[in-house]
């Protein structure tokens, strides 16, 4: 049975229209609240949330949901996604939610769901909860078994550690000036704050969060802004985070933008030289370059392709045995230190290798020639709508001529969207002409069939 209110990434959507609605949001408390309600201690959920307008209306109707159920509440405020898997593990509470849309505006929002161990939950926990929201009679508690809820006031100051303890013992950032835009998101306190205390000279852009400028034109979903800071200020290196800090975009003292599969390369190549990767190789995903790959291969590392999400990168590393993976978007998970992904504890690990090559960032985190790709996408009216269309056989048909052109020498996907109504093609391949011929025809084919423009 499939799932109908989580998508790859928790419950998403613009905000007070289903299912991103306050209603939902109690249904929702009451029935994880219910499902992780096990033995017979005091059961304890800790809620963090980002900078949205629309934090203000879940996070009470999901703090009733589950005191109604009689779970203990932790209120952690506006921190980081990976701050709450960290906390949820550190307090020992039985359930973490983090009230983010991530990377999307303003207008979103969502709902994410974590273990008692930090990591987020299994498509089959996310269903047993997603089914239960239609039976909840009964689930409400004797008024005398209520719980109550309270708000942690130094979480930050306890992320700030964690981060800071996940940098090199005896390693510095004295003398480098960093630019670090924190997309007017969740890390507008705790990433200023880390770089400093470790040494560095800290630019502040996207500090000032006021309810509905999360994600608007800052952070790494739009670099323009970072990219134009780091060259007005001189800085030696650039760091975007997203909404809630669980991605991050690098910009070199050049101005030019490095994703995450050069910072893959660079992690992934640090932690093989020293020992310290697991698992036989790098998780990543079906989006990675394929440049990636053979710089990999070169250094003697496998690369391991997940689903795109992180959450599927996660599951990857978890059978395998892999510590580290990532996605081409910016997602870093770092097993070693964190359930999940974190922006944050990413970047350091960069300016660590930075540090130590004592060289320019754009000769430190440019590590291979990315294959030409091309990524293209098609908003539809709904998500219904991109898996009708991704279903009509002619679109199966035009992959399969798609792939015979390429003949072996680049790689083709096409998706539905887990976050938003869109249908994404990606072409990567030596061949420039024949990868954007390859993607415009799939695009335009998809619009046809959706009856819109492309």
């Amino acid at each position: 049975m499939s799932r109908k209110l989580f998508g790859t990434d928790g419950v998403r959507g613009t905000a007070n229209i289903a299912p991103m609605t306050a209603e939902t949001a109690l249904k929702l408390g009451m029935a994880a609240g219910r499902y992780f309600t096990r033995g017979e201690h005091r059961h304890v959920v800790v809620i963090g949330k980002d900078t949205r307008l629309s934090g203000y209306m879940l996070e009470p109707a999901l703090t009733a949901g589950f005191i109604s159920v009689g779970m203990d509440v932790v209120l952690l405020g506006p921190l980081p996604t990976p701050a709450v898997a960290m906390l949820t593990r550190s307090l020992r509470a039985d359930l973490g939610v983090m009230i983010s849309a991530s990377h999307n505006p303003f207008e979103d929002n969502g709902i994410k769901l974590f273990g008692p161990d930090g990591f987020k939950l299994s498509d089959e926990a996310e269903r047993e909860i997603e089914d239960s929201l239609d039976a909840l009679d009964g689930m409400l508690v004797p008024s005398h078994q209520l719980g109550r809820a309270r708000r942690l006031d130094d979480a930050v100051g306890r992320y700030i550690e964690y981060c800071k303890n996940t940098f090199p013992r005896g390693l510095r950032l004295d003398g480098l000036k960093v630019v670090v835009d924190c997309a007017n998101g969740a890390a507008y306190k705790t990433a200023p704050q880390v770089l400093w205390e470790l040494g560095a000279e800290v630019v502040k852009v996207g500090v000032e969060p006021d309810g509905t400028n999360i994600n608007r034109q800052c952070g790494s979903q739009y670099t323009e802004t970072l990219r134009s800071q780091v060259v007005a200020h001189g800085a030696d290196l650039g760091i975007a985070l997203d909404g809630d800090a669980d991605r991050l975009i690098l910009c070199d003292e050049q101005g030019m933008v490095v994703d995450g599969d050069q910072i893959m390369a660079l992690i992934g190549r640090s932690l093989h030289r020293a020992g310290l990767l697991r698992g036989g190789g790098v998780a990543a995903t079906v989006m990675s370059n394929l440049g990636l790959e053979r710089f990999l291969a070169g250094e003697g590392i496998a690369l391991y392709r997940a689903n795109v999400g992180d959450r599927y990168v996660l599951e990857l590393m978890r059978r395998q045995g892999i510590n580290f993976g990532g996605e081409q978007s910016g997602h870093m998970i770092l097993a070693d230190h964190s359930t999940t992904g974190d922006g944050l504890v990413a970047a350091l690990q960069a300016l660590a290798a930075l540090v130590e090559a004592g060289r320019p960032a754009s000769q430190v985190l440019r590590l291979f020639q990315p294959v030409p790709q091309v990524l293209k996408n098609l908003r539809l009216s709904s998500p219904a709508q991109a898996a009708e269309v991704l279903a009509d056989p002619a679109v199966g048909q035009a992959i399969a001529a798609a792939e015979r052109r390429l003949d072996g020498k680049g790689r083709l996907l096409v998706r539905k969207s887990g976050t938003e109504p869109l249908i994404r093609v990606m072409v990567e391949g030596d061949d420039s002409a024949l990868i954007n011929a390859a993607a415009d025809d799939l695009i335009s084919l998809c619009a046809t069939l959706a009856g819109v423009g492309a």
